[in-house]
């Protein structure tokens, strides 16, 4: 039934249309405007967190939210992971309801999302940071050999990947022409998880390329993608106060840490020094460290994960990797609302060639300092 359903998809919905266009207003016809209809089942597992972290879930949730309401789905379900243990059972339960399409939130559920992947065929997965590195046989690749070819062995999965360095490369650009001291510094949760390593790579990159002499400071919270690295804000805020504390002349932090990390945005606002968010516009989801906020080097989560739900919808979804960068408009830098007066015409100037120059291919943002 579900391969009809997908294959269908289409006809299905002009003979929707077709239909509510002859019976016009009744009941279930809503106010009369007609729209598109499916009945595709979606299911989103969250990274360990919250729903409501005002970050990765959030975000990807409102996606799937928004998916599915353009599509004409039902309302979307989630399961919130409280411990990495549960990625499977969590994925599984949508498995085993009969989902068509499970959203899964992290690079941390990457290999359970891949082997799901492949037990089950008939289910369309996306996989959010999830950059599909696999074996021939179509397993996960523990040793990131990645012989086989993920669009062929898992052509249900889609793994929507950021190109972080680049909205780090801006980031650092901002970060190091605003600074006074020249010292800014930048909080990961976990040097682990690629994304994590990339944004601050293209941070000291966009900082260096604007001050070739500027110090950045590099601390990382926790050894693994656990609760510490990305689910506390009040270890987050400790740790960077530890870090100021031992660094009294940084007056710029970027900070990379998930829900550990808005802790860390707050450390920033109570040091009164500027403070830069990371995934989505901190400015809006952290109305508290607004004050202190300059920018956020954003990844346009929801729109990625909405726009992988309707190529579903559609039927041009394809397996594998999906890149998503600058010049598909999937990541840039958020408003600076009350910060704007820091940024001057010349610093301006600075960030649209960064800009220009990511598009075209002349800057990379992955040197000097490599990306992983």
């Amino acid at each position: 039934m579900r391969k009809q359903r997908f294959g269908l998809l289409a006809s299905l919905s002009v003979a929707a249309l077709i239909l509510g266009a002859c019976q016009g207003t009744g009941p279930g016809t809503g106010s009369g405007s007609q729209g598109p209809t499916s009945d595709l089942k979606i299911g989103l597992v969250t990274d360990v967190g919250t729903l409501d972290d005002k970050n990765f879930n959030q975000f990807s949730w409102e996606g799937a939210k928004q998916g599915a309401q353009a599509i004409g789905a039902p309302e979307p379900q989630s399961v919130v992971t409280t411990a990495s243990a549960d990625y499977a059972k969590n994925i599984q339960s949508f498995v085993d309801q009969d989902y068509d399409i499970i959203v899964t939130v992290g690079f941390a559920l990457g290999n359970d999302t891949t082997k799901a992947a492949k037990a089950n065929p008939n289910i369309k997965f996306i996989g959010v940071d999830q950059g599909l590195c696999v074996t021939e046989s179509g397993d996960p690749d523990p040793d990131f050999g990645c012989k086989g070819d993920a669009a062929k062995l898992l052509p249900n999965y889609q793994g929507l990947v950021f190109k972080e360095q680049q909205p780090g490369y801006l980031a650092g650009i901002v970060a190091a022409s605003i600074s006074k001291s020249g010292h800014i510094a930048a909080i990961g949760g976990t040097k682990v998880v690629p994304a994590v390593a990339n944004y601050i790579a293209g941070y000291a990159n966009g900082a260096m390329s604007v001050n070739p002499d500027i110090k950045v400071e590099q601390q990382f919270v926790s050894e693994a993608p656990d609760n510490a690295a990305f689910n506390d804000p009040a270890g987050g805020k400790a740790f960077a106060e530890q870090l100021l504390a031992q660094n009294p002349d940084v007056d710029v932090l970027f900070q990379v840490a998930g829900k550990t990390g808005n802790g860390v945005l707050q450390a920033a606002c109570d040091a009164n020094i500027h403070a830069i968010g990371v995934d989505v516009d901190q400015h809006e989801s952290t109305p508290e460290s607004a004050k202190c906020i300059v920018t956020s080097a954003e990844k346009k989560l929801t729109k990625a994960v909405s726009d992988a739900i309707k190529r579903v919808a559609d039927g041009s979804d394809k397996g594998g990797t999906v890149p998503l960068d600058i010049t598909t408009d999937s990541i840039g830098l958020a408003p600076f609302y009350d910060a704007q007066s820091l940024i001057t015409p010349d610093i301006q100037s600075k960030i649209d060639a960064a800009i220009k120059g990511l598009k075209d291919g002349s800057i990379d943002p992955c040197s000097p300092t490599a990306c992983v």
